[in-house]
């Protein structure tokens, strides 16, 4: 295959799918990884992608945010693994704010009953899931609910926030890496995020290995106002050393 015909290929895979994965195209047409890289390089010059970890992603994919039920899909047995992984870090009583994402529902999930636990949220799904566990005291935060995320947003959520001060909160992101932080598409929940961030005591952020690099629209913290990041073995050694310079202890589930 010619090198033209390579750019033509991996142009219309990152349109189709989002994201190019180079150790799968290179497998999939037989030729080094480098030589998928280089052809990446091509094409993100020609401002058809955006190099990330291990791959690229369309550019009219970087605002693009799926809706729940398809992130839910996406690296499910990495979720299921970080927040079993997560679990060591909720307290055996206390308070805790669980960020809306799918990962962070996981974890609501397998909080098991019994603990002293008051847990604060924006997400539907998560309120859902406890609402009627036994030994969790559930608060809802009112708001606009974004139907992509079904996440309370806006300023009745600001304002509640305002006033909490919770032992742990557990966030979600769309893309986190050293030099950009943690970041989101859409600028209301980004606002939200980053008033979890303010509430909280200790901040954990949950990510899978392919969020890392995905940088988004808008920031809601840097990695120094993480505590710690708790994602999947995908992220190589480089890169966890990278990121744990930048602040956060890093857990692979």
């Amino acid at each position: 295959m010619y090198a033209a015909e390579r750019h033509q290929l991996l142009a219309q895979r990152a349109r189709r799918d989002g994201r190019v994965d180079v150790n799968d195209v290179a497998t999939e047409l037989g030729v080094a990884p480098e030589t998928i890289r280089r052809d990446l390089g091509v094409l993100e010059r020609q401002g058809v992608v955006r190099r990330v970890y291990g791959g690229a992603v369309a550019v009219e994919r970087l605002d693009f945010e799926p809706e729940v039920a398809q992130r839910d899909q996406t690296n499910a047995a990495e979720k299921d693994a970080i927040a079993r992984a997560a679990l060591d870090l909720v307290p055996e009583r206390g308070s805790v704010l669980l960020d809306a994402g799918t990962t962070t529902s996981r974890l609501a999930t397998l909080l098991p009953a019994g603990r002293e636990l008051t847990v604060i949220t924006n997400s539907i799904p998560v309120a859902s899931i406890l609402a009627t566990r036994p030994g969790i005291t559930l608060h809802i935060l009112g708001g606009r609910v974004r139907g992509t995320t079904l996440a309370a947003v806006e300023a009745w959520t600001l304002r509640a926030l305002d006033g909490l001060l919770v032992d742990v909160a557990f966030l979600g992101a769309n893309g986190f890496s050293a030099e950009h932080g943690c970041t989101t598409p859409d600028m209301a929940e980004s606002a939200v995020k980053a008033a979890v961030v303010a509430a909280a005591r200790k901040r954990v952020l949950l990510a899978d290995h392919s969020k890392y690099g995905t940088d988004q629209l808008s920031r809601f913290a840097r990695l120094t106002e993480i505590d710690v990041l708790v994602t999947d073995s995908g992220l190589d050694a480089g890169a966890v050393a990278e990121l744990e310079e930048a602040g956060p202890e890093v857990v692979l589930a």
